[in-house]
């Protein structure tokens, strides 16, 4: 099912023009990165109805589906159950992702972002019967979904869903043994029903890419020419049962420290592997909110709080790694057009949203208490 290089390109932190605009893809940018990734021989591209601003899709079509016959690449989309209304919204969205992605069918579709909320949607909506109807039709080559609860509910899913065809997981270093996440028990579910997993948030939103510098010193001592991020990459891309690694790339500099390791790729040996385990647990103590970044939470929010980008100054300061001064002015240009911390009202969309289950308002309570003392 899955072929070729185990690096995939995640299209939801994509290059922009305006930084505080998910929206403003920069398209250039990204065909000189998509022809890149292509020239170096990859050829998997995730998308969703929902990322960056609803323009990703339309994106693929700029960058990818306009430009390349469609069987020089692969491309997955997603189903989301916050988008379904009545079962009729399930054809409309999938025609309108095959008219902006320019695609006739689906190399993967999956159905997006199970949780136990979110799957008793799914069954009211008999969206997996209707994913089957759409692999008979041609529509879609292969079907599976992206995850994000217990791995107990996992194997009750797989178990009555035998036909799904593999599992996005999110799965990195410092999730692999978390309570919340539990990473390895569902990688070992995944595993126990015989589904290939696709890994998600191999970098945790880039917390894997910044890390204490007594992380990055042991890093560095191993492998000098090695990045930081490459080992998050490379801990999940050496797992047996691991068909493919997304990373979403928003540069060129990423894309190529991306490609210079997944070209011909080596798995971990067992020391590389002790050294993960053991920076994760180092990393652990540095991080104040455990927020990937994936804003999800933000669509909804009636105060147009950009939320994690208050939670990456936030997790900054309490980190030492900017001053108090540089914080404050962080804080202060991310607010201009948003709302502050402390003008939530707690509606509590932002949690239901949330993939991780973060108690978002109380987070947000941390933030104003650290952020506004001044204000």
């Amino acid at each position: 099912m899955f072929e070729g290089k185990k690096l995939g390109f995640g299209l939801m932190r994509l290059p922009l023009t305006d930084a505080n605009d998910k929206g403003s893809i920069d398209i250039e940018a990204l065909k000189e990165m998509v022809d890149t990734f292509m020239e170096q021989g990859f050829t998997y591209f995730d998308t969703a109805w929902m990322y960056c601003a609803f323009k990703s899709e339309n994106a693929v079509k700029e960058a990818l589906t306009d430009r390349y016959p469609r069987d020089r690449y692969t491309l997955t989309t997603k189903l989301h159950a916050s988008y379904l209304k009545t079962k009729e919204d399930r054809d409309r969205i999938f025609e309108e992702q095959r008219q902006k992605t320019g695609v006739d069918y689906f190399d993967y579709y999956l159905i997006h972002a199970i949780d136990q909320e979110l799957y008793s949607i799914y069954n009211e909506m008999d969206c997996f019967n209707w994913l089957i109807e759409k692999k008979k039709q041609g529509f879609v080559k292969h079907i599976g979904f992206s995850y994000h609860d217990s791995a107990e509910f996992l194997d009750q899913v797989l178990t009555e869903h035998p036909e799904m065809e593999f599992v996005q997981l999110q799965m990195n270093y410092l999730d692999w043994e978390s309570a919340e996440v539990q990473s390895r028990k569902c990688y070992e579910v995944a595993s126990k029903h015989g589904k290939p997993v696709i890994v998600m948030e191999p970098v945790k939103g880039g917390t894997l890419a910044d890390v204490p510098a007594e992380v990055r010193e042991s890093f560095t001592a191993y492998h000098p020419d090695l990045s930081v991020p490459s080992w998050a990459i490379r801990f999940v891309a050496s797992l047996d049962n691991v068909a493919m690694v997304l990373s979403g790339m928003s540069n060129m500099e990423q894309l190529m420290d991306n490609i210079s390791y997944m070209k011909e790729f080596v798995p971990m040996n067992a020391e590389e592997t002790e050294l993960v385990h053991k920076a994760a647990e180092m990393i652990k103590d540095s991080i104040a909110i455990p927020c990937t970044g994936c804003s999800y939470c933000t669509e909804g929010c009636p105060m147009q709080i950009a939320i994690p980008d208050l939670f990456r100054v936030y997790n900054k300061s309490k980190r030492g790694e900017i001053t108090d001064v540089e914080a404050n002015e962080e804080y202060r240009q991310l607010t201009e057009s948003g709302g502050k911390a402390r003008e939530c009202l707690a509606c509590g969309q932002c949690q239901v949203a949330c993939p991780q289950h973060l108690e978002i308002i109380n987070y947000l309570k941390d933030v104003a208490k650290c952020m506004e003392k001044q204000d």
